[in-house]
């Protein structure tokens, strides 16, 4: 049986000062391995303006889909993606929530 579509969620909260420009850089040198392991951005990239419910204070919120979670962990241990991307992203990044979500409604 072939694994299922995956939606990581994502929540960002940038490092003070150039965080956000260094993030914008992170996700240019992560496009061609995410590519190359079948996913793509399944949001736009949002900006959370208050939470109604609960806290959150996020800077950036988006989704990012995967063909399985095997194709996530090929492109989280790409080498090239270790050695090109994943700096940038630690610069820019804080703190971070990754969130592995289905497509399917909950219960169902």
């Amino acid at each position: 049986m072939a694994e299922e579509k995956i939606y990581m969620l994502n929540a960002l909260w940038f490092k003070p000062g150039d965080g956000a420009r260094k993030y914008r850089e992170y996700l240019k040198a992560a496009a061609p391995f995410l590519r190359e392991a079948g996913g793509r951005m399944h949001s736009a990239l949002y900006a959370p303006q208050s939470a109604l419910i609960g806290e959150f204070d996020a800077d950036l919120v988006f989704f990012v889909e995967y063909p399985s979670r095997a194709a996530f962990k090929q492109m989280a241990q790409d080498p090239g993606y270790l050695a090109q991307a994943l700096p940038l992203r630690e610069a820019a990044i804080r703190k971070s929530l990754l969130i592995e979500c289905s497509a399917k409604a909950a219960g169902a």
